[in-house]
């Protein structure tokens, strides 16, 4: 496995690998969902790329980056066992050298959800993310349902610059007591760690509800905001029941559905989302 930083010693080493690749794009600080997506590519393509940058351009103005968890030497021991080729480690100053003036931003899907309470965050996403595919040139890109905005964002944006990969997203991994697993949650104390899994039990009793028969998509919403409502420790910022692909808010629910939540534990802000449908 090798560990590379620079854009030219990256490609130098891409280009000796032939066959389709798969590429794994993180911010590091790895967990059992990162290294699902790194098996999943290992199971799918000749060869895998990981890349870990912790990108500065997502986080908004009440957004603390210094404090995003980072560990290296951790993240590159759980990659090695599981045959990726390369991990490549580029830095800010590589990924936006001096006089950086060009970006990316995917519109219609960024305009609720996430794109409402994060201003600007999916505008750095899609433009590291179209950085990240320049460089790397994968066959497939592999990202998880948990940030499930996100990879509606990556998706759009593909096909609308026509790049040549297939986007694949992954189901959501999940603690033995349902919270999805984050990075964020080692921000969670004990309390808020307990209170947590509400996220996964509210979604929970809203698809009970679809599977006995709902399409109201106001009731489903209703039925996870009350949950929510119930757990001091829990702030609510959204709850959404919207179409799989263009996130616009149903009325009935008919096809693919994204049903998703944002919620603040104490500071620490957590999202998920169930796909419920056909």
């Amino acid at each position: 496995m090798k560990v590379l930083t620079g854009i030219d010693e990256f490609r130098g080493a891409r280009s000796s690998l032939g066959g389709s690749l798969g590429f794994v794009p993180t911010m590091g600080y790895l967990h059992e969902g990162h290294l699902s997506l790194i098996r999943k590519a290992r199971g799918d393509c000749s060869h895998v790329v990981v890349s870990i940058f912790v990108n500065p351009t997502q986080f908004g103005l009440n957004e603390d980056l210094s404090k995003y968890p980072r560990d290296l030497k951790r993240d590159l021991d759980l990659i090695q066992p599981l045959g990726a080729d390369i991990v490549w480690t580029p830095t800010p100053e590589i990924m936006y050298p001096g006089g950086f003036q060009t970006w990316v931003e995917v519109e219609r899907l960024t305009q609720g959800l996430e794109g409402t309470m994060r201003p600007g965050h999916f505008k750095g996403v899609a433009t590291v993310v179209a950085k990240l595919f320049n460089v790397v040139q994968p066959h497939k890109a592999y990202f998880g349902q948990k940030d499930a905005q996100q990879a509606a964002v990556i998706r759009q944006m593909a096909r609308d610059l026509n790049f040549p990969l297939e986007v694949v997203v992954c189901p959501t991994v999940r603690e033995a007591d349902g919270l999805a697993m984050s990075s964020r949650n080692k921000y969670l104390d004990a309390e808020e760690r307990k209170a947590a899994v509400v996220l996964f039990r509210a979604l929970s009793a809203a698809k009970s509800a679809f599977d006995a028969g709902e399409r109201n998509a106001e009731k489903l919403r209703q039925i996870v905001r009350n949950i929510l409502a119930a757990e001091p420790h829990a702030k609510t910022q959204y709850v959404s029941c919207a179409d799989y692909d263009t996130l616009e808010e149903l009325e009935l629910i008919k096809g693919n559905t994204l049903l998703s939540m944002a919620v603040m534990l104490g500071k620490t802000r957590l999202i998920d989302n169930f796909v419920i449908g056909p």
